[in-house]
């Protein structure tokens, strides 16, 4: 999936994240910030290329700032912002 335009999901609260993709420069670039990068920094990078591999993104910039969120909820912000910054419509 091509990434269009810059895009945002989520919020700062506890326990959420903040996702914002953006074309890229022909890679796939992920930036995390999180406050429990130290131990669990590994699993969230892990989630969010397993979201990005699922939309075959390979083209984009993630910034992306944690605040300990759980994968359900890494899962569906990475989504929106996907669906967000491709224009498209409906889901896979």
């Amino acid at each position: 999936m091509k990434i269009v335009k810059t895009a945002l999901a989520g919020t700062l609260e506890s326990s959420d994240l903040m996702v914002t993709i953006s074309p890229g420069n022909g890679k796939r670039e992920i930036h995390v910030k999180s406050k429990v990068g130290p131990q669990y920094l590994e699993s969230v990078l892990d989630t969010i290329n397993e979201v990005l591999d699922e939309f075959e993104v390979a083209d984009a910039v993630l910034d992306v700032v944690d605040q300990g969120a759980f994968d359900f909820a890494i899962k569906a912000r990475v989504e929106t912002a996907i669906m967000r910054g491709s224009e498209v419509e409906t889901c896979l």
